[in-house]
């Protein structure tokens, strides 16, 4: 009986089959993963560090403990870009796709399940939207691989130069940072093409499917949705605020943009703004850039992507929202405004809480590591938030976190991909909610 219970209420809470189904995903990974065929030496990579690349993939992070393409083998390689994909577009999703090409109908718990997964306010036509989120992936990601194909071929052959194109474009649009050339993308660091593709599909996927099908229905900016108005307005604030704190910070830095060109100064700019919030690539070697830099990109990698989309963070919705509530408050003003709209009050408090809860997991994972790595603060600040942020940037820690390091990591990395407050609804009982409200007291503040 006790069994059934459990059971029958893990079945009835989304949040709870969300956690559970991506932790058994992680699971799957690190079995594949942990096998000698997957590594070049023939033996086995280990257990935790099985696990580590398998949380990395499937909450597309794109930390490494061991480079990508020097120890894995083509097995491993396929199953890490296997778990990139099914974790951007939530195994719910794959799980979908498959149960409608058998003929099977969606169950409504399944419906809820997706709703939850895609960040979805209405059930109205998740399966649509489903099938959606699948041609369009697949559509973005082949037309990115066409275009890494124009400078991967020519480099490394035509079955070399097309797999390095596909994995690389799939690892972009799911934001995960994985890549197979040895160095992220440094050796490309002046090539338009490759970063303008990168970039663009980074982007892409950070901006989130309801996005995309609200610009198609709508096809203009005053007609969208609010959602979309903030999503589009905050992404391209904070690429811009990002290209250019990058490019002051590091003007003179003569470890990475010092001696460039103009242009090689501003594309390099450019591109760590774009994946910096998400995507774990990068053109320059994050080890020698300004204690300052790697600040400001916590930042950005801690606001993240936005809502329903292949990125991590806090989101940039969250983050526009706790913007405009603190100039609401400045101001003296008693509604939330932005676009002629008027924010309800119980967004603005998920909003609250997805920044405290979030701030609260990095400062105790980065307290816990300080306790159990021998390295400096800043580093551990910029891994951490990395980490939660499913970012895949690191300056250079990752590799040499000790086997307690690399579970918290994993742990972090899984607990951002899912979501803080999801993770804290999944098991939160609900046995206290009241339908009653006490009277008002006031409390003085600031």
């Amino acid at each position: 009986m006790a069994v059934n219970r459990v059971k029958k209420s893990i079945l009835l809470n989304p949040s709870r089959i969300l956690v559970l189904g991506f932790g058994f995903l992680i699971l799957i990974g690190t079995i594949l993963l942990n096998l000698p065929v997957a590594s070049k030496t023939g033996e086995s990579i280990g257990f935790i560090n099985a696990l580590f690349t398998a949380s990395s993939s499937v909450c597309v992070t794109g930390l490494v403990v061991v480079n990508t393409s020097d120890h894995w083998t083509t097995f491993g390689h396929v199953i890490i870009i296997l778990l990139i994909q099914i974790g951007a577009l939530g195994f719910m999703t794959m799980a979908t796709v498959i149960a409608l090409f058998l003929g099977k109908r969606i169950s409504l718990r399944e419906r809820l399940v997706i709703k939850e997964q895609l960040n979805q306010e209405s059930m109205s036509g998740l399966v649509r939207l489903t099938k959606y989120v699948i041609i369009a992936t697949l559509t973005i990601e082949a037309i990115g691989a066409i275009f890494l194909s124009i400078k991967f071929i020519p480099t490394y052959g035509i079955k070399k130069g097309i797999w390095f194109s596909v994995f690389h474009s799939i690892s972009a649009f799911c934001n995960a940072g994985f890549d197979l050339l040895g160095d992220s993308l440094v050796s490309y660091s002046g090539d338009w093409i490759v970063n303008l593709t990168i970039t663009s599909l980074v982007i892409l996927g950070g901006l989130g499917f309801g996005v995309y099908i609200d610009i198609k229905n709508k096809k203009s900016f005053k007609k969208l949705q609010l959602h979309s108005k903030l999503v589009i307005t905050i992404s391209v604030i904070l690429l811009v605020v990002g290209s250019i704190g990058f490019f002051v910070l590091e003007y003179n830095n003569l470890g990475t943009i010092k001696d460039l060109s103009l242009s090689e100064k501003g594309l390099i700019s450019y591109f760590q703004s774009v994946v910096a919030r998400t995507a774990g690539f990068n053109t320059v070697d994050l080890n020698f850039i300004h204690e300052s830099t790697a600040f400001f990109l916590i930042i950005l990698m801690f606001i993240g992507g936005s809502p329903g989309s292949t990125g991590g963070g806090i989101k940039t919705t969250t983050f526009g929202i706790l913007v405009l509530t603190t100039l609401s408050v400045i101001k003296g003003n008693k509604d939330v405004e932005i676009f002629k709209k008027r924010i309800p009050t119980d967004i603005i408090h998920r909003a609250l809480a997805i920044v405290s809860i979030s701030l609260l997991v990095i400062i105790m994972v980065s307290l816990i590591l300080t306790i159990t790595e021998d390295v400096r603060f800043i580093d551990i600040l910029f891994e951490s938030t990395s980490a939660f942020a499913t970012v895949g940037v690191s300056r250079g820690i990752t590799a040499n976190l000790s086997d307690i390091g690399k579970l918290i990591i994993s742990l972090t990395m899984y607990i951002g991909r899912v979501g803080p407050l999801t993770m804290g609804l999944a098991f939160a009982s609900r046995s206290s909610m009241k339908n009653y409200r006490y009277s008002e007291g006031n409390i003085l503040v600031g």
